[in-house]
Protein backbone atom coordinates (compact mmCIF):
# COMPACT_ATOMS: atom_id res chain seq x y z
CA UNK A 1 0.00 0.00 0.00
CA UNK A 2 1.69 3.23 -1.24
CA UNK A 3 1.10 6.71 0.04
CA UNK A 4 -1.09 8.67 -1.71
CA UNK A 5 -0.27 12.70 -2.90
CA UNK A 6 -3.16 14.52 -1.69
CA UNK A 7 -2.34 16.36 1.48
CA UNK A 8 -4.11 16.18 4.99
CA UNK A 9 -6.03 19.64 5.79
CA UNK A 10 -9.18 20.81 7.45
CA UNK A 11 -12.26 21.83 5.62
CA UNK A 12 -13.47 24.96 7.11
CA UNK A 13 -17.13 26.51 6.02
CA UNK A 14 -17.77 30.19 6.51
CA UNK A 15 -21.34 29.63 6.79
CA UNK A 16 -21.36 26.92 10.11
CA UNK A 17 -22.03 28.28 13.63
CA UNK A 18 -18.28 27.92 15.79
CA UNK A 19 -18.33 25.00 18.40
CA UNK A 20 -20.22 26.49 21.26
CA UNK A 21 -17.62 28.12 24.01
CA UNK A 22 -16.44 25.67 27.20
CA UNK A 23 -18.51 27.82 29.26
CA UNK A 24 -21.45 27.11 27.88
CA UNK A 25 -21.39 23.40 28.44
CA UNK A 26 -24.04 22.14 30.39
CA UNK A 27 -23.89 21.02 34.03
CA UNK A 28 -22.10 18.04 35.07
CA UNK A 29 -23.36 14.56 35.80
CA UNK A 30 -22.44 12.53 38.28
CA UNK A 31 -20.92 9.17 35.76
CA UNK A 32 -19.95 11.75 32.63
CA UNK A 33 -18.04 14.85 33.14
CA UNK A 34 -16.74 17.11 30.39
CA UNK A 35 -13.56 16.28 30.10
CA UNK A 36 -10.41 18.74 28.58
CA UNK A 37 -10.31 16.10 26.01
CA UNK A 38 -14.19 16.19 25.01
CA UNK A 39 -14.98 18.71 22.63
CA UNK A 40 -17.70 21.11 23.72
CA UNK A 41 -19.98 19.76 20.72
CA UNK A 42 -20.19 16.12 22.35
CA UNK A 43 -21.01 17.64 25.90
CA UNK A 44 -23.75 19.70 24.11
CA UNK A 45 -25.12 16.65 21.96
CA UNK A 46 -24.96 14.98 25.05
CA UNK A 47 -27.30 16.94 26.72
CA UNK A 48 -29.64 17.66 23.55
CA UNK A 49 -30.50 13.75 23.59
CA UNK A 50 -30.98 13.15 27.38
CA UNK A 51 -28.54 11.01 28.05
CA UNK A 52 -28.63 9.11 30.86
CA UNK A 53 -26.27 8.17 33.78
CA UNK A 54 -24.67 4.94 33.75
CA UNK A 55 -24.58 3.29 36.51
CA UNK A 56 -21.69 1.88 37.95
CA UNK A 57 -19.95 -1.83 36.54
CA UNK A 58 -21.90 -4.48 38.47
CA UNK A 59 -20.76 -8.52 38.60
CA UNK A 60 -24.06 -10.24 37.88
CA UNK A 61 -24.80 -13.52 38.51
CA UNK A 62 -25.55 -15.99 35.67
CA UNK A 63 -29.36 -16.73 36.68
CA UNK A 64 -29.53 -12.62 36.60
CA UNK A 65 -28.38 -12.73 32.97
CA UNK A 66 -30.53 -15.77 32.29
CA UNK A 67 -33.48 -14.31 33.53
CA UNK A 68 -32.95 -10.95 31.72
CA UNK A 69 -32.64 -12.48 28.16
CA UNK A 70 -35.35 -15.38 28.68
CA UNK A 71 -32.62 -18.04 28.94
CA UNK A 72 -30.69 -16.94 26.44
CA UNK A 73 -33.52 -18.04 24.02
CA UNK A 74 -32.22 -18.24 20.38
CA UNK A 75 -34.93 -15.43 19.34
CA UNK A 76 -33.11 -12.46 21.63
CA UNK A 77 -29.83 -13.16 20.11
CA UNK A 78 -29.07 -9.66 18.02
CA UNK A 79 -25.29 -10.89 16.77
CA UNK A 80 -25.28 -10.00 13.49
CA UNK A 81 -24.01 -13.59 11.85
CA UNK A 82 -27.30 -14.67 14.75
CA UNK A 83 -26.56 -18.14 15.84
CA UNK A 84 -23.10 -18.71 13.48
CA UNK A 85 -21.25 -16.24 15.38
CA UNK A 86 -18.22 -17.07 17.49
CA UNK A 87 -20.41 -15.04 20.62
CA UNK A 88 -23.31 -14.85 20.74
CA UNK A 89 -24.39 -10.98 22.04
CA UNK A 90 -28.66 -11.45 23.12
CA UNK A 91 -30.87 -8.69 24.36
CA UNK A 92 -32.17 -8.28 27.36
CA UNK A 93 -33.58 -6.49 30.44
CA UNK A 94 -32.58 -6.68 33.91
CA UNK A 95 -35.93 -7.56 36.18
CA UNK A 96 -34.74 -5.23 39.08
CA UNK A 97 -34.59 -1.70 37.23
CA UNK A 98 -36.00 -2.47 33.93
CA UNK A 99 -33.02 -1.31 31.72
CA UNK A 100 -32.39 -2.50 28.36
CA UNK A 101 -29.14 -4.60 28.12
CA UNK A 102 -27.54 -6.36 25.63
CA UNK A 103 -24.76 -9.39 26.67
CA UNK A 104 -22.36 -10.70 24.73
CA UNK A 105 -21.63 -14.76 25.93
CA UNK A 106 -18.15 -15.61 25.54
CA UNK A 107 -17.74 -19.65 24.56
CA UNK A 108 -16.63 -21.81 27.33
CA UNK A 109 -12.67 -21.48 28.20
CA UNK A 110 -12.38 -18.50 25.62
CA UNK A 111 -11.01 -16.64 29.39
CA UNK A 112 -9.80 -19.59 31.48
CA UNK A 113 -9.05 -17.15 34.35
CA UNK A 114 -11.86 -15.67 36.10
CA UNK A 115 -9.77 -12.90 37.68
CA UNK A 116 -7.93 -11.86 34.31
CA UNK A 117 -11.35 -11.59 32.80
CA UNK A 118 -12.88 -9.58 35.67
CA UNK A 119 -9.97 -7.28 35.80
CA UNK A 120 -10.26 -6.76 31.77
CA UNK A 121 -13.69 -6.55 32.73
CA UNK A 122 -13.31 -3.69 34.93
CA UNK A 123 -10.47 -1.71 33.08
CA UNK A 124 -13.37 -1.20 30.34
CA UNK A 125 -16.34 -0.40 32.61
CA UNK A 126 -14.28 2.81 33.97
CA UNK A 127 -15.09 4.23 31.08
CA UNK A 128 -18.18 6.53 30.96
CA UNK A 129 -19.31 8.15 27.37
CA UNK A 130 -22.13 9.56 25.40
CA UNK A 131 -20.52 8.01 22.17
CA UNK A 132 -20.09 4.84 24.24
CA UNK A 133 -22.33 1.91 23.97
CA UNK A 134 -21.05 1.71 27.74
CA UNK A 135 -20.04 -1.48 29.90
CA UNK A 136 -22.22 -2.06 33.17
CA UNK A 137 -21.71 -5.45 34.18
CA UNK A 138 -20.11 -8.58 33.69
CA UNK A 139 -20.01 -12.12 34.98
CA UNK A 140 -17.95 -14.89 35.75
CA UNK A 141 -19.10 -18.15 37.07
CA UNK A 142 -17.93 -21.47 36.76
CA UNK A 143 -16.82 -21.69 32.91
CA UNK A 144 -19.23 -18.75 32.07
CA UNK A 145 -17.59 -15.39 31.02
CA UNK A 146 -19.99 -12.57 30.17
CA UNK A 147 -20.68 -8.93 29.43
CA UNK A 148 -22.93 -6.71 29.91
CA UNK A 149 -23.46 -3.34 27.83
CA UNK A 150 -26.08 -0.61 27.48
CA UNK A 151 -28.45 -1.95 24.88
CA UNK A 152 -28.60 -0.06 21.26
CA UNK A 153 -31.94 -0.23 19.30
CA UNK A 154 -31.45 0.88 15.97
CA UNK A 155 -29.17 -1.74 14.45
CA UNK A 156 -25.07 -1.25 13.34
CA UNK A 157 -23.64 1.17 11.09
CA UNK A 158 -23.66 -2.45 8.77
CA UNK A 159 -26.60 -2.67 8.97
CA UNK A 160 -27.64 1.23 8.12
CA UNK A 161 -24.66 1.32 5.15
CA UNK A 162 -24.84 -1.80 3.77
CA UNK A 163 -28.63 -3.90 4.12
CA UNK A 164 -30.69 -0.59 4.26
CA UNK A 165 -34.46 -0.88 3.58
CA UNK A 166 -36.22 2.50 3.20
CA UNK A 167 -33.66 4.84 2.54
CA UNK A 168 -29.53 5.19 2.83
CA UNK A 169 -27.65 7.03 5.62
CA UNK A 170 -27.70 10.87 4.28
CA UNK A 171 -24.29 12.74 3.90
CA UNK A 172 -24.15 14.60 6.70
CA UNK A 173 -25.06 11.42 9.60
CA UNK A 174 -22.26 9.79 7.65
CA UNK A 175 -19.74 12.21 8.39
CA UNK A 176 -21.86 12.36 11.85
CA UNK A 177 -20.69 9.26 12.36
CA UNK A 178 -16.96 9.38 11.46
CA UNK A 179 -16.84 12.04 14.14
CA UNK A 180 -18.44 10.44 17.06
CA UNK A 181 -16.68 7.82 16.72
CA UNK A 182 -13.55 9.14 16.50
CA UNK A 183 -14.33 11.26 19.40
CA UNK A 184 -14.93 8.16 21.19
CA UNK A 185 -11.63 6.86 20.67
CA UNK A 186 -9.59 9.92 21.55
CA UNK A 187 -11.65 9.67 24.87
CA UNK A 188 -10.64 5.68 25.23
CA UNK A 189 -7.18 6.96 24.47
CA UNK A 190 -6.93 10.12 26.54
CA UNK A 191 -8.24 7.43 29.69
CA UNK A 192 -5.45 5.18 28.76
CA UNK A 193 -7.11 2.83 26.63
CA UNK A 194 -6.02 3.35 23.30
CA UNK A 195 -6.42 -0.50 21.98
CA UNK A 196 -9.66 -1.32 20.48
CA UNK A 197 -10.11 -4.64 18.43
CA UNK A 198 -11.34 -5.38 15.21
CA UNK A 199 -12.78 -1.54 14.74
CA UNK A 200 -15.49 -2.01 11.79
CA UNK A 201 -18.51 -1.23 10.96
CA UNK A 202 -20.64 -3.72 12.73
CA UNK A 203 -18.95 -2.11 15.90
CA UNK A 204 -20.92 1.20 15.13
CA UNK A 205 -24.16 1.09 16.79
CA UNK A 206 -27.19 3.41 17.03
CA UNK A 207 -29.26 4.38 20.73
CA UNK A 208 -32.32 4.82 21.14
CA UNK A 209 -32.37 8.45 20.05
CA UNK A 210 -30.34 8.05 16.65
CA UNK A 211 -27.10 9.03 17.74
CA UNK A 212 -23.58 6.54 16.94
CA UNK A 213 -22.71 4.84 19.49
CA UNK A 214 -18.83 2.67 19.79
CA UNK A 215 -19.42 -1.01 21.06
CA UNK A 216 -17.81 -1.22 24.39
CA UNK A 217 -17.24 -4.97 23.54
CA UNK A 218 -14.10 -3.94 21.49
CA UNK A 219 -12.27 -2.58 24.21
CA UNK A 220 -11.83 -6.35 24.86
CA UNK A 221 -10.57 -9.33 22.97
CA UNK A 222 -12.94 -12.38 22.11
CA UNK A 223 -10.82 -14.61 24.14
CA UNK A 224 -7.64 -14.14 26.17
CA UNK A 225 -4.82 -16.17 23.14
CA UNK A 226 -7.78 -14.95 20.61
CA UNK A 227 -7.25 -13.46 17.38
CA UNK A 228 -7.91 -8.58 17.63
CA UNK A 229 -9.42 -8.98 13.76
CA UNK A 230 -11.78 -11.44 12.51
CA UNK A 231 -12.60 -9.90 9.27
CA UNK A 232 -10.88 -10.64 6.26
CA UNK A 233 -7.26 -10.27 5.99
CA UNK A 234 -7.83 -7.33 3.69
CA UNK A 235 -9.03 -5.08 6.12
CA UNK A 236 -6.45 -5.76 8.41
CA UNK A 237 -3.56 -3.67 9.47
CA UNK A 238 -0.82 -4.58 7.86
CA UNK A 239 1.63 -4.63 10.98
CA UNK A 240 -0.50 -7.07 12.61
CA UNK A 241 -0.18 -9.39 9.39
CA UNK A 242 3.19 -9.26 10.40
CA UNK A 243 3.63 -9.60 13.88
CA UNK A 244 0.04 -9.87 15.46
CA UNK A 245 0.07 -7.34 17.53
CA UNK A 246 -2.28 -4.15 17.51
CA UNK A 247 -1.43 -0.83 18.67
CA UNK A 248 -2.98 2.38 18.87
CA UNK A 249 -2.11 3.16 15.28
CA UNK A 250 -3.69 -0.23 13.87
CA UNK A 251 -6.77 1.13 15.74
CA UNK A 252 -6.11 3.98 13.28
CA UNK A 253 -6.16 1.40 10.37
CA UNK A 254 -9.23 0.66 10.69
CA UNK A 255 -11.08 3.72 11.52
CA UNK A 256 -9.80 4.43 7.87
CA UNK A 257 -11.62 1.49 6.44
CA UNK A 258 -14.51 2.51 8.66
CA UNK A 259 -14.45 5.66 6.74
CA UNK A 260 -14.40 3.62 3.01
CA UNK A 261 -17.70 2.41 4.37
CA UNK A 262 -18.86 5.84 4.57
CA UNK A 263 -17.74 6.96 1.39
CA UNK A 264 -18.50 3.79 -0.60
CA UNK A 265 -21.66 2.66 1.50
CA UNK A 266 -19.75 -0.99 0.54
CA UNK A 267 -16.87 -3.26 2.00
CA UNK A 268 -14.10 -1.94 -0.31
CA UNK A 269 -10.64 -3.95 0.22
CA UNK A 270 -8.09 -0.59 1.63
CA UNK A 271 -5.66 -2.04 -1.35
CA UNK A 272 -8.48 -1.23 -4.00
CA UNK A 273 -9.52 2.48 -2.12
CA UNK A 274 -5.92 3.41 -2.26
CA UNK A 275 -5.82 2.53 -6.10
CA UNK A 276 -9.10 4.62 -6.80
CA UNK A 277 -7.52 7.44 -4.78
CA UNK A 278 -3.74 7.99 -6.29
CA UNK A 279 -6.01 8.00 -9.63
CA UNK A 280 -8.39 10.60 -8.35
CA UNK A 281 -11.54 7.94 -8.96
CA UNK A 282 -13.49 9.95 -6.39
CA UNK A 283 -16.30 9.55 -8.19
CA UNK A 284 -16.29 6.03 -8.50
CA UNK A 285 -15.47 5.33 -4.74
CA UNK A 286 -18.36 7.37 -3.75
CA UNK A 287 -21.45 5.39 -2.76
CA UNK A 288 -23.93 6.45 -5.71
CA UNK A 289 -27.22 6.06 -3.55
CA UNK A 290 -26.30 9.41 -2.40
CA UNK A 291 -26.88 10.53 -6.12
CA UNK A 292 -24.91 13.10 -5.64
CA UNK A 293 -26.08 14.78 -2.50
CA UNK A 294 -23.21 15.59 -0.92
CA UNK A 295 -20.29 18.50 -0.84
CA UNK A 296 -17.35 17.59 -3.48
CA UNK A 297 -14.94 19.77 -0.51
CA UNK A 298 -16.31 17.48 2.24
CA UNK A 299 -15.95 14.42 0.42
CA UNK A 300 -12.21 15.38 -1.03
CA UNK A 301 -11.19 16.33 2.85
CA UNK A 302 -13.27 12.67 3.69
CA UNK A 303 -11.29 10.62 1.40
CA UNK A 304 -7.94 12.71 2.01
CA UNK A 305 -8.24 11.53 5.92
CA UNK A 306 -9.30 7.70 4.97
CA UNK A 307 -6.28 7.81 2.54
CA UNK A 308 -3.45 8.71 5.52
CA UNK A 309 -5.35 6.37 8.30
CA UNK A 310 -4.49 3.78 5.52
CA UNK A 311 -1.11 4.70 5.01
CA UNK A 312 1.33 1.59 5.12
CA UNK A 313 4.03 3.05 7.66
CA UNK A 314 2.19 3.00 11.68
CA UNK A 315 3.86 6.09 12.29
CA UNK A 316 2.31 7.54 9.00
CA UNK A 317 -0.70 7.43 10.72
CA UNK A 318 -2.76 10.33 11.97
CA UNK A 319 -3.79 10.24 15.88
CA UNK A 320 -6.87 10.05 17.39
CA UNK A 321 -6.93 13.99 18.66
CA UNK A 322 -6.06 15.02 14.79
CA UNK A 323 -9.45 12.91 12.96
CA UNK A 324 -11.54 14.78 15.95
CA UNK A 325 -9.72 17.90 14.99
CA UNK A 326 -10.25 17.29 11.09
CA UNK A 327 -14.02 15.63 11.97
CA UNK A 328 -15.15 18.31 13.87
CA UNK A 329 -14.63 21.14 10.96
CA UNK A 330 -16.90 19.32 8.45
CA UNK A 331 -19.98 18.68 10.73
CA UNK A 332 -23.17 20.34 9.41
CA UNK A 333 -26.99 20.18 10.27
CA UNK A 334 -25.54 20.16 14.09
CA UNK A 335 -29.05 21.28 14.71
CA UNK A 336 -30.43 18.23 13.30
CA UNK A 337 -31.67 15.57 15.75
CA UNK A 338 -29.94 12.06 14.32
CA UNK A 339 -33.22 9.93 14.28
CA UNK A 340 -34.53 12.71 11.55
CA UNK A 341 -31.41 12.21 9.57
CA UNK A 342 -31.50 7.98 10.33
CA UNK A 343 -35.03 8.26 9.02
CA UNK A 344 -36.17 6.16 12.49
CA UNK A 345 -39.31 7.86 14.56
CA UNK A 346 -38.35 10.52 17.64
CA UNK A 347 -37.76 8.37 20.44
CA UNK A 348 -40.44 8.57 23.85
CA UNK A 349 -38.79 7.21 26.94
CA UNK A 350 -40.58 4.16 27.97
CA UNK A 351 -42.12 4.67 31.56
CA UNK A 352 -41.81 1.22 33.16
CA UNK A 353 -45.16 0.17 35.43
CA UNK A 354 -44.81 0.99 38.99
CA UNK A 355 -43.88 -2.68 40.47
CA UNK A 356 -47.46 -3.57 42.44
CA UNK A 357 -47.78 -2.66 46.13
CA UNK A 358 -46.65 -5.59 48.37
CA UNK A 359 -49.24 -7.36 49.82
CA UNK A 360 -51.54 -6.23 52.89
CA UNK A 361 -50.19 -8.14 56.01
CA UNK A 362 -52.81 -10.52 57.94
CA UNK A 363 -53.31 -10.85 61.03
CA UNK A 364 -51.83 -14.11 62.85
CA UNK A 365 -54.78 -15.13 65.25
CA UNK A 366 -58.84 -15.36 64.46
CA UNK A 367 -59.87 -11.23 65.23
CA UNK A 368 -63.24 -10.56 67.33
CA UNK A 369 -66.05 -8.51 65.94
CA UNK A 370 -63.81 -5.17 67.54
CA UNK A 371 -60.84 -6.49 66.06
CA UNK A 372 -62.32 -7.31 62.40
CA UNK A 373 -63.55 -3.83 62.35
CA UNK A 374 -60.21 -2.07 63.23
CA UNK A 375 -58.95 -4.32 60.67
CA UNK A 376 -61.54 -3.03 58.12
CA UNK A 377 -60.90 0.37 59.23
CA UNK A 378 -64.49 0.39 59.90
CA UNK A 379 -65.37 3.63 62.52
CA UNK A 380 -69.12 3.10 62.11
CA UNK A 381 -69.15 -0.58 63.47
CA UNK A 382 -66.35 0.29 66.29
CA UNK A 383 -68.42 2.76 67.23
CA UNK A 384 -71.40 0.81 67.25
CA UNK A 385 -69.44 -2.18 69.69
CA UNK A 386 -68.39 0.70 71.88
CA UNK A 387 -71.62 1.77 72.87
CA UNK A 388 -72.79 -1.78 73.24
CA UNK A 389 -70.02 -2.45 75.61
CA UNK A 390 -70.77 0.52 77.69
CA UNK A 391 -68.63 0.39 80.50
CA UNK A 392 -67.93 -3.53 81.26
CA UNK A 393 -64.16 -2.89 80.66
CA UNK A 394 -64.03 -0.18 83.53
CA UNK A 395 -64.42 -2.83 86.53
CA UNK A 396 -62.01 -2.74 88.75
CA UNK A 397 -59.93 0.37 87.78
CA UNK A 398 -61.86 3.06 90.41
CA UNK A 399 -62.65 2.25 93.57
CA UNK A 400 -63.71 5.54 95.44
CA UNK A 401 -64.58 5.75 99.25
CA UNK A 402 -67.72 7.52 100.27
CA UNK A 403 -65.82 10.57 101.06
CA UNK A 404 -65.36 10.92 97.37
CA UNK A 405 -68.80 11.11 96.06
CA UNK A 406 -68.58 15.11 96.34
CA UNK A 407 -71.02 17.78 94.44
CA UNK A 408 -67.31 17.84 91.96
CA UNK A 409 -67.88 14.15 91.62
CA UNK A 410 -71.32 13.96 90.56
CA UNK A 411 -70.44 17.05 88.16
CA UNK A 412 -67.73 15.28 86.56
CA UNK A 413 -69.75 11.99 86.44
CA UNK A 414 -72.66 14.16 84.75
CA UNK A 415 -70.46 15.46 82.01
CA UNK A 416 -69.15 11.84 81.13
CA UNK A 417 -72.87 10.82 81.07
CA UNK A 418 -73.32 13.51 78.85
CA UNK A 419 -70.29 12.98 77.19
CA UNK A 420 -71.86 9.19 76.31
CA UNK A 421 -74.96 10.65 74.95
CA UNK A 422 -73.43 13.13 72.71
CA UNK A 423 -70.88 9.74 71.80
CA UNK A 424 -74.29 7.51 71.14
CA UNK A 425 -75.79 10.08 68.80
CA UNK A 426 -72.97 10.93 66.73
CA UNK A 427 -72.10 14.26 68.10
CA UNK A 428 -68.11 13.97 68.52
CA UNK A 429 -66.72 16.98 68.80
CA UNK A 430 -69.11 17.41 71.87
CA UNK A 431 -67.88 14.22 73.04
CA UNK A 432 -64.61 15.24 73.08
CA UNK A 433 -65.60 18.20 75.00
CA UNK A 434 -67.13 16.49 77.81
CA UNK A 435 -65.12 13.75 77.97
CA UNK A 436 -61.79 16.20 78.54
CA UNK A 437 -63.99 17.77 80.89
CA UNK A 438 -64.32 14.44 82.80
CA UNK A 439 -60.61 13.43 82.09
CA UNK A 440 -59.35 16.72 83.56
CA UNK A 441 -60.58 16.68 86.54
CA UNK A 442 -58.23 13.45 87.06
CA UNK A 443 -60.34 11.92 90.15
CA UNK A 444 -61.40 8.95 88.16
CA UNK A 445 -59.47 7.26 85.43
CA UNK A 446 -61.59 4.99 82.85
CA UNK A 447 -59.93 3.74 79.78
CA UNK A 448 -63.31 3.12 78.10
CA UNK A 449 -63.55 7.21 78.09
CA UNK A 450 -60.34 7.47 76.50
CA UNK A 451 -61.28 4.47 73.75
CA UNK A 452 -64.84 6.50 73.03
CA UNK A 453 -62.45 10.01 72.75
CA UNK A 454 -60.00 7.98 70.64
CA UNK A 455 -62.81 7.19 68.63
CA UNK A 456 -64.37 10.58 68.71
CA UNK A 457 -60.67 11.74 67.67
CA UNK A 458 -60.46 9.36 64.46
CA UNK A 459 -64.18 10.57 63.19
CA UNK A 460 -63.17 14.20 63.36
CA UNK A 461 -59.81 13.27 61.36
CA UNK A 462 -57.37 13.73 64.31
CA UNK A 463 -54.95 10.40 64.21
CA UNK A 464 -53.05 11.88 66.49
CA UNK A 465 -54.73 12.37 69.22
CA UNK A 466 -56.68 9.36 68.44
CA UNK A 467 -53.39 7.50 69.32
CA UNK A 468 -52.36 9.20 72.02
CA UNK A 469 -55.99 8.66 73.67
CA UNK A 470 -55.65 4.95 72.92
CA UNK A 471 -52.24 4.60 74.27
CA UNK A 472 -53.89 5.82 77.67
CA UNK A 473 -56.10 3.73 78.13
CA UNK A 474 -53.41 1.04 77.65
CA UNK A 475 -51.89 2.67 80.53
CA UNK A 476 -55.07 2.42 82.50
CA UNK A 477 -55.73 -1.13 81.58
CA UNK A 478 -52.19 -2.76 79.87
CA UNK A 479 -54.27 -5.88 78.96
CA UNK A 480 -57.44 -4.75 77.82
CA UNK A 481 -57.58 -5.59 73.78
CA UNK A 482 -59.52 -2.41 72.59
CA UNK A 483 -56.68 -0.16 73.76
CA UNK A 484 -54.79 -1.98 71.60
CA UNK A 485 -57.19 -2.25 68.63
CA UNK A 486 -57.49 1.82 68.71
CA UNK A 487 -54.02 2.09 68.67
CA UNK A 488 -54.16 0.06 65.07
CA UNK A 489 -56.53 2.02 63.82
CA UNK A 490 -55.01 5.07 64.81
CA UNK A 491 -51.33 4.07 63.02
CA UNK A 492 -52.68 2.56 60.17
CA UNK A 493 -54.81 6.55 59.90
CA UNK A 494 -50.81 7.83 60.47
CA UNK A 495 -50.14 4.82 56.97
CA UNK A 496 -48.02 2.91 59.79
CA UNK A 497 -49.42 0.24 58.60
CA UNK A 498 -46.54 -2.84 59.92
CA UNK A 499 -46.95 -1.34 63.41
CA UNK A 500 -50.67 -0.76 63.25
CA UNK A 501 -50.49 -4.58 62.23
CA UNK A 502 -48.53 -5.45 64.85
CA UNK A 503 -50.96 -3.88 67.33
CA UNK A 504 -53.77 -5.80 66.01
CA UNK A 505 -51.91 -9.30 66.28
CA UNK A 506 -51.01 -7.77 69.99
CA UNK A 507 -54.65 -7.33 70.68
CA UNK A 508 -56.28 -10.54 69.25
CA UNK A 509 -53.62 -12.70 71.46
CA UNK A 510 -54.61 -10.88 74.64
CA UNK A 511 -58.27 -11.37 73.47
CA UNK A 512 -57.75 -15.40 73.08
CA UNK A 513 -55.73 -15.02 76.30
CA UNK A 514 -59.02 -13.38 77.96
CA UNK A 515 -61.46 -15.98 76.55
CA UNK A 516 -59.43 -18.99 77.68
CA UNK A 517 -58.89 -17.63 81.07
CA UNK A 518 -62.85 -17.58 81.22
CA UNK A 519 -63.51 -20.70 80.11
CA UNK A 520 -61.04 -22.26 82.92
CA UNK A 521 -59.03 -25.03 82.51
Amino acid sequence: MGCCGSSLRAVTHPEKKAPAAAGAAPPRRSSFSVNHHQAPAAAAAAARAGWREVPALEEFSLGELRAATGGFAAENIVSESGDKAPNFVYKGRLETTRRAIAVKKFPKMAWPDPKQFAEEAKGAGKLRHPRLANLIGYCCDGDERLLVAEFMPNDTLAKHLFHWENQTIEWAMRLRVAYYIADALEYCSTEGRPLYHDLNAYRVLFDEHGDPRLSCFGLMKNSRDGKSYSTNLAYTPPEYLRNGRVTPESVIFSFGTVLLDLLSGKRIPPSHALDMIRTNNIQGLMDSHLEGNYSTEEATALVDLASHCLQYEPRDRPNTKRLVSVLESLQTKSEVPSHEMLGIPKYEEEVPPPPPPPPAPQPQHPLSPMGEACSRMDLTAIHQILVNTHYRDDEGTNELSFQEWTQQMRDMLDARKRGDFAFRDKDFKAAIELYTQFVDVGTMVSPTVYARRSLCHLMCDQPDAALRDAMQAQCVNPDWPTAFYMQAVALSKLNMQSDAMDMLNEASQLEEKRQKTIRGP
